[in-house]
């Protein structure tokens, strides 16, 4: 589920970006900032999208299985687990500015484009029921962190809180019968 929401947000962005330059020269990738070399890895000219941190989505957690009537049998699934995906945005470009334009973009397409939908958008798989975007406002701490803890230097760029990936494992936990009737009686004492 992750891959396909990245795919689909990557190939959302990318739309956006040759729409509004009207040039196939601005590359975005979903990709890793830095490479085991400690060098960018993504070339110039490209906006990188990486997942910089996952989080478990505690709020809207299903607490019990979820039963399933499924050719005449009751099956019993495990709880979805609920996802939200921190998701920076890095410009890598020749000329500085040019950086800035680029990340203008991705702000500009996530300020008009907030949530996805499968049924608005027939490009997102339908298993992905909805996706919500919003911008993280990071602290210097905080940037710095996070760019040391990717290992590389700075490079203009933008965080993404994306909410909510749901992965349901289709593996059946149990099968029962289903009930097909209910008794009842009443005694008086």
């Amino acid at each position: 589920m992750i891959d396909l929401a990245l795919s689909f947000l990557r190939d959302e962005l990318a739309a956006y970006v040759l729409a509004r330059t009207n040039s196939t020269s601005v590359d975005v990738k979903l990709t890793s900032l830095v490479n085991e070399a400690g060098k960018y890895a993504f070339g110039d000219e490209t906006i990188a999208l990486s997942v910089i941190n996952l989080e478990e989505d505690r709020t809207f957690r299903a607490q019990v299985p979820e039963y399933n009537y499924v050719n005449g049998q009751h099956v019993k699934l495990n709880p979805e687990l609920k996802f939200n995906i921190h998701l920076m945005a890095a410009a890598n470009f020749t000329i500085y500015s040019q950086s800035w334009k680029a990340i203008s973009l991705v702000l500009s397409f996530f300020q008009s484009h907030s949530s996805f939908s499968s049924t608005e958008n027939p490009a997102l798989d339908p298993s992905i029921e909805r996706l919500s975007v919003e911008l993280e406002t990071l602290s210097f701490e905080q940037l710095n962190q996070v760019w040391a803890y990717v290992g590389g230097k700075y490079l203009p760029s933008a965080v993404y809180k994306i909410r909510i990936v749901v992965i349901q494992d289709e593996e059946i936990a149990g099968v029962q019968s289903p009930i097909t009737s209910i008794k009842t009686q009443f005694s008086s004492k």
